[in-house]
């Protein structure tokens, strides 16, 4: 692989995606480990010169998970002095055999346009990155240790997804096309990082007018079988 260069990429501007996920209950995102480093991040990249920035967060995120249409939210643009550490540049690069001058482009400062990506778990094929060794799932309460300022990032990717639960229908785009009303209660419940009681959250949920109740789901005592419902449109 050769290293990219300005000729191709805008200098100074890059992307992170916190992509979310949910399986067994718990809300998770995805990190990628840089090689021979044991640093770990979340998976971004830079802009193309001809490239629109939204097309470009969207390329990332097929070349890491093998999917295309994924929902997709600008939420911020981290641009703080303290997050330029071209030390952290020059590991990850000589780590994978790239040993670059310090007038190299990718060790200025850059500034980050923050997305996040709202995924169902089971469609995802993940595949690392050239300078990765792996990109895998984990727990949104159990996260490693992140470089620079990705933790931040974590945080008000989460925090606005809080803010828009109700509003842009988040839960609906972490489950299959039809869900039990349990399994979207556990989604609002893995987000918000609390416990909600069930006749509450129904209550309001069905309030809101916002889904459509289709048969039950059997799975063997039919008299329990719950509803399967989806978003309208």
């Amino acid at each position: 692989m050769s290293l990219p260069t300005t000729s191709d990429f805008l200098p100074h501007i890059a992307y992170d995606s916190v992509i979310f996920g949910f399986s067994k209950g718990k809300l998770k995102i995805l990190l990628m480990e840089y090689h021979d480093t044991g640093w770990f991040a979340l998976p971004g990249g830079f802009v193309g010169k001809n490239e629109d920035l939204n097309h470009a967060v969207q390329r990332g995120l097929k070349e890491r998970t093998g999917l295309e249409n994924i929902y997709l939210d600008q939420f911020y643009t981290f641009g703080n002095l303290d997050r330029h550490d071209p030390e952290v540049m020059k590991t990850i690069l000589a780590a994978n055999g790239y040993l670059v001058k310090d007038d190299f482009w990718l060790l200025d400062r850059f500034l980050s346009i923050a997305y996040y990506a709202l995924i169902d778990y089971e469609k995802v094929t993940l595949l690392p990155d050239s300078l990765s060794d792996s990109i895998d799932w984990y727990d949104i309460d159990a996260l490693p240790d992140l470089i620079l300022d990705h933790r931040k990032i974590v945080d008000k990717a989460l925090q606005t997804l809080r803010e828009n639960l109700d509003r842009k229908l988040i839960g609906g785009k972490l489950l299959p096309e039809r869900f039990t009303m349990k399994e979207l209660q556990q989604v609002y419940e893995a987000i918000l990082g609390e416990k909600i009681r069930r006749s509450s959250f129904q209550r309001k949920i069905l309030g809101l007018e916002i889904l459509e109740r289709h048969e039950k789901l059997f799975t063997g005592k039919s008299h329990k079988a719950p509803f399967l419902y989806s978003f309208k449109e």
